[in-house]
C-alpha cells in the first residue's frame, strides 16, 4: 500500500494563517466601548468657611485654607472670634477650590451630588452639640447647613469631616459610614 502525503501550497498556507489570526483577532477584540462609565472624580476642596449666627451674638466665622493640598504647609485657620455661651448657633458651610481663577464653588457640587456626601460634626468640651438642619433627596442628613449648641463657658473644638459615597443611612458616626474624606478639619473655640 502506498501512502500519499499532501502537500499545501506554501501561498495557500500563509493566506490561511492569515484568515485564522484575522479571525480569531476579530473574535477576541469586542466593542465595549459603546457606553463608558463616567467617571467621578473627586473633588479639590481648599477651602472650608463655616458661618455661625445667633440672634443676640456676633456672626463668627471659622476657616480652614489650604493652598497647597496635600503638600507640606500645614492648613491656615482663622477663627473671627469667641462664642457665646448657651447658646444655638445656626452654621452653613462654604466649600471653594481656590487652586482655579475665579475660585470654584464646590458647595454647589456637594449640594447637587447630596445622596454621595454627608458632613460628620465631632464636638468636645463647651462645644456641646451638633444637629443636622438639611438632608439629601432620600432623607438622609447632610450637613451644609446645622444648628451648633454651647454649654457653660470654656473650651470646646469642633471637628468637621466631609465623607464622599458614605453608607446612607448610617448611625452619624465616621466608623459606621465609611466612604473617603474629602476634608477634615477640626477647630479649637473658646465660648464665653
Amino acid at each position: 500500500m502506498k501512502k500519499t502525503l499532501l502537500f499545501i501550497n506554501p501561498s495557500v498556507f500563509k493566506s490561511l494563517l492569515l484568515l485564522g489570526s484575522l479571525f480569531f483577532l476579530q473574535v477576541s477584540c469586542s466593542d465595549d466601548d459603546n457606553d463608558p462609565v463616567a467617571v467621578d472624580e473627586e473633588e479639590v476642596i481648599t477651602t472650608m468657611n463655616v458661618t455661625l449666627t445667633a440672634t443676640g451674638a456676633a456672626t463668627i466665622t471659622l476657616q480652614s485654607q489650604d493652598l497647597d493640598g496635600d503638600g507640606p504647609n500645614a492648613p491656615v485657620i482663622d477663627i473671627s472670634g469667641n462664642l457665646a455661651a448657651n447658646t444655638t448657633y445656626s452654621g452653613a458651610i462654604e466649600l471653594l477650590n481656590e487652586t482655579e481663577s475665579p475660585a470654584e464653588d464646590i458647595t454647589a457640587e456637594v449640594a447637587q451630588e447630596d445622596d454621595e456626601h454627608q458632613f460628620f460634626f465631632t464636638t468636645s468640651g463647651a462645644v456641646t452639640a451638633v444637629t443636622y438642619s438639611d438632608q439629601d433627596g432620600d432623607g438622609n442628613p447632610l450637613g451644609l447647613s446645622f444648628e451648633l449648641t454651647t454649654g457653660d463657658a470654656g473650651s470646646g473644638s469642633l471637628q468637621i469631616t466631609l465623607r464622599h459615597e458614605p453608607k446612607k443611612p448610617n448611625d452619624g458616626t465616621l466608623t459606621d459610614a465609611g466612604g473617603e474624606t474629602d476634608i477634615a478639619q477640626s477647630f479649637s473655640l473658646t465660648v464665653e
